[in-house]
């Protein structure tokens, strides 16, 4: 029997965004960009783009969520991907340190605006990751809180030995995954733990070591395998609390894969942000994830608060 969807730790999750103001595809570090074709029609795609990230702004504050924002910067179009700003647990965030170029501009910016929320009690620690490894944020780690462990990809754009800086930095267990496909070059485009246990994510993203660390981890009734149309439309990069699953699009089997675990998928266009390699989860980072050890401080927290 499939273990089904459960309320959330936290009846209110709240989330880190950035405003698409300046989001284009100027530069190309993955296969899905192609700054040529964003110029020949950039005013109708910034507007779809920006239209789009208004819906799903709108949709997860619908069903609850509460959202934190980070500034928009001019020249880092890719800064709406929050995802990518840092690992948060417990309180602690630790800082992406990006492996493109293009993208390390971002690195002050998301630093600032931790130091920020630190000031205002929503995060209690910030830790800079040390200047030897590469870690894209939560974009190549996901928190799983069923198991109470990180899932780490690696391979395209973290390094591998980033996983022992996170376990040291949360005193839990990280599972470094191999990708395989430079499509899915982070963790979250092909990988989504969910609340239940269940496990959304396309296999041929993965090394063969890698499908083998995922199934000796997750039973085969909770794995949820994308087929190829699924995974080209970024259907694990989902955002999912409780027994909400919010997501650009997807397949009526995936739709009912996941409606019998007992999720109410609600779909919001992002076809624009695919264009760079992005979709719901890359334009949100979880901000009050917490341990098993740590959710029964969640009230007291609260109260005096902090995020949660």
């Amino acid at each position: 029997m499939n273990i089904r969807a459960t309320p959330a730790e936290s009846p209110r999750p709240r989330y880190l965004m950035c405003r698409p103001q300046h989001f284009a595809v100027t530069y190309s570090i993955n296969p899905w960009m192609d700054p040529k074709a964003w110029a020949n029609s950039g005013d109708a795609l910034h507007a779809t783009a920006a239209r789009q990230w208004a819906g799903l702004h709108r949709t997860l504050i619908g069903h609850g969520a509460l959202i934190e924002q980070v500034e928009p910067a001019p020249d880092l179009p890719d800064l709406v991907f929050t995802a990518n700003a840092a690992v948060v647990l417990d309180g602690k965030a630790l800082l992406a340190r990006f492996r493109h170029p293009e993208r390390q501009g971002e690195q002050p910016v998301y630093a600032q605006a931790f130091r920020v929320l630190e000031a205002r009690g929503l995060i209690d620690e910030v830790i800079e990751m040390p200047s030897a490894a590469v870690l894209e944020g939560a974009g190549d780690c996901l928190w799983d809180g069923h198991r109470g462990t990180f899932w780490m990809g690696c391979g395209f754009r973290s390094d591998r030995t980033a996983a022992a800086v996170v376990e040291e930095s949360f005193g839990t267990a990280c599972v470094p995954l191999d990708l395989a496909d430079p499509s899915f070059y982070h963790l979250d485009t092909a990988f989504c733990p969910l609340p239940c246990g269940g496990v959304i994510y396309h296999p041929m993203a993965f090394t063969a070591e890698a499908r083998a660390a995922i199934e000796r981890r997750v039973a085969p009734a909770d794995r949820i395998t994308l087929d190829p149309a699924d995974a080209a439309r970024f259907a694990a990069n989902a955002v999912c609390f409780g027994c909400v699953l919010v997501l650009s699009s997807c397949s009526e089997t995936l739709r009912g894969a996941l409606t019998e675990r007992g999720y109410a998928v609600v779909t919001t266009p992002l076809a624009a942000f695919l264009r760079s390699g992005g979709s719901a989860c890359c334009l949100t980072l979880r901000l009050d994830h917490r341990s098993r050890a740590m959710a029964q401080t969640a009230p007291a927290r609260a109260a005096a608060g902090h995020a949660g």
